[in-house]
């Protein structure tokens, strides 16, 4: 009777495996799309704003229908709304991949902190879309919107990278991709900082240090977790041998 209901118990736990396997290869994919449609958006968008600077200019100029000044930028963007497709479609993208990646692992410590920042900068960046960085929007007070939107997207962004390195998935990733995710959180952190106090470099650059950041951990942890396959096996053994201390 042991020896049948411990079959039983093996056999639910790799056809759980096959379907963890699925989701996080979907998670993955996911990761990896996020980034390159953001990268892609940005570049058709700057593309579009006559004597746009990646050095002066911040990412969201590009999403500011209209002209105008501000700050004593000039606005030109003609491809506005592909930016900020590009800015929710990120969000949209990195929040369904986060719930796949949840679903498909076992209770890890720091899962469920992870998924909280994920969501966090998925809202984050969706708001920068929504709420734009305009004239009209410093005049009526919505321009504190979009700044709390900003700092979501990169402050939860970059700590999301570190906690996945450091804790969250460490059963998951091999050590150098969760190196990766410390060091490149830390320069995001080192970037958004030097952008608040307008240090060493132009405004343009610090804030893509800070955004870059978050997107090249999201690609190198859907390429991470592509190339993975799967968990590690002692993440393995902890689904099992949970699943056997539950019968």
């Amino acid at each position: 009777m042991e020896t049948r209901e411990r079959m039983a118990v093996e056999r639910r736990s790799a056809e759980g495996e096959v379907v963890g396997g699925a989701l996080r290869r979907a998670s993955g994919l996911l990761w990896m799309l996020a980034p390159l449609w953001y990268v892609l958006s940005e570049a058709i968008a700057a593309a579009g704003f006559r004597g746009y600077s990646y050095a002066q200019n911040y990412i969201s100029d590009l999403g500011v229908p209209g002209t105008g000044r501000l700050d004593g930028r000039d606005l030109d963007s003609t491809m506005s709304a592909v930016m900020n497709a590009g800015f929710i479609g990120e969000g949209l993208l990195v929040a369904l991949a986060a719930v796949l990646l949840y679903a498909a692992l076992p209770p890890l410590r720091g899962r469920s902190v992870l998924l909280v920042l994920v969501l966090v900068h998925a809202v984050g960046i969706s708001i920068v879309g929504l709420v734009h960085g305009s004239p009209a929007n410093l005049e009526n007070g919505l321009m504190a919107v979009h700044g709390l939107g900003a700092v979501a997207a990169i402050g939860a962004g970059n700590l999301g990278a570190i906690v996945a390195g450091a804790f969250a998935l460490r059963d998951v990733l091999p050590l150098r991709l969760r190196i990766a995710g410390i060091v490149l959180g830390g320069v995001g952190f080192l970037g958004a900082v030097l952008l608040k106090a307008h240090l060493f470099f132009p405004d343009g650059v610090t804030e893509r240090v800070a955004v870059y950041a978050v997107m090249l951990w999201h690609l190198t942890l859907g390429i991470g977790l592509l190339l993975r396959g799967g968990v590690s096996s002692r993440c393995a053994r902890s689904t099992t041998g949970g699943a056997a201390s539950g019968r």
